[in-house]
């Protein structure tokens, strides 16, 4: 639970910097919407960078993490979720709250303002919290395409994953295709995380707990069919304290070439926020 109260002062204390890789253990399939469509290409493709190559934009790590932690924290009744969007078939609900402990806001931020509650009364936000959390757009690793996983591929990168799907009335079959980078490629991920007051530093604790829970979940689009498993390795913590960007002071490397379960059991540590100072 955040000790984070409204007199809570905030000026940077130093970045914390998570980076490693992402290993996509099924295939992985994040939309590049329907603008991108290609004559006898897959009817649903994958996002793909100014060079062709598939990558991880940063909002859909993001996004994705922050509603796992949102049902986690059991933030997801009406009550608690506001509208971002309410066109009619693309509505969009988050969570949002006023209150300044609230460790979602704290990690993604949070606009003043009027903004309506799926249920219940408006909410009223009146006070503004800078996000602590920025998660960067991760490249694919191209070394990790290897020369064997080309040879069966049906594009250069990535594979065509066939779907059907069958009306159970009349039994009629409605076939569709999903463009996936394939498993065993490797995305390189950074994370950055501001410190912004002495409160913030149990914010860490909670961001490892989110991706330990995507780990178990899936990432990107059809990962109640199989899609979208991933797993985190070879990671770095590094502190850089306000004085490395002031004075030119050294960094700190707090842990690298960890899995996640040794960086949650660093941070947990009692005695982790002593070394962010």
């Amino acid at each position: 639970m955040s000790q984070h109260t409204a007199q809570t002062k905030l000026k940077l204390i130093g970045k914390l910097i998570l980076a490693g890789d992402l290993h996509c253990e099924t295939g992985l399939h994040i939309g590049a919407g329907k603008g991108s469509l290609e004559i006898g290409g897959a009817d649903n493709p994958v996002v793909k960078d100014a060079f062709g190559l598939p990558y991880i934009p940063g909002s859909s790590l993001r996004g994705r993490l922050r509603s796992l932690l949102e049902t986690a924290m059991g933030l997801t009744s009406p009550s608690e979720l506001v509208y971002l969007s309410k066109r009619r078939g693309q509505e969009v609900r988050i969570h949002q709250s006023d209150r300044p402990d609230d460790e979602i806001c704290l990690l993604f931020g949070r606009n003043p303002g009027r903004m309506e509650r799926v249920e219940g009364e408006a909410l009223d936000a009146r006070s503004a919290s800078p996000a602590r959390l920025a998660v960067y757009d991760a490249p694919l690793d191209q070394e990790s395409i290897t020369a064997q996983m080309r040879e069966n591929l049906d594009d250069e990168i990535t594979e065509v994953k066939s779907e059907n799907a069958i009306d159970r009335i009349t039994s009629q079959a409605n076939p569709r295709t999903l463009e996936r980078v394939p498993a065993g490629a490797r995305f390189r991920v950074r994370m950055v995380l501001d410190v912004l007051c002495e409160e913030d530093k149990a914010l860490v604790g909670r961001l490892i707990g989110g991706l330990r829970l995507l780990e178990d979940d899936a990432l990107g689009g059809g990962g109640s069919r199989g899609s979208g498993r991933v797993r985190f390795a070879n990671l770095g913590l590094t502190w850089r304290g306000e004085a490395f960007y002031s004075t030119g002071a050294a960094e700190a490397e707090l842990a690298s070439g960890a899995d996640l379960a040794a960086v949650q059991s660093l941070v947990n540590d009692a005695s982790f926020g002593e070394k962010l100072s």
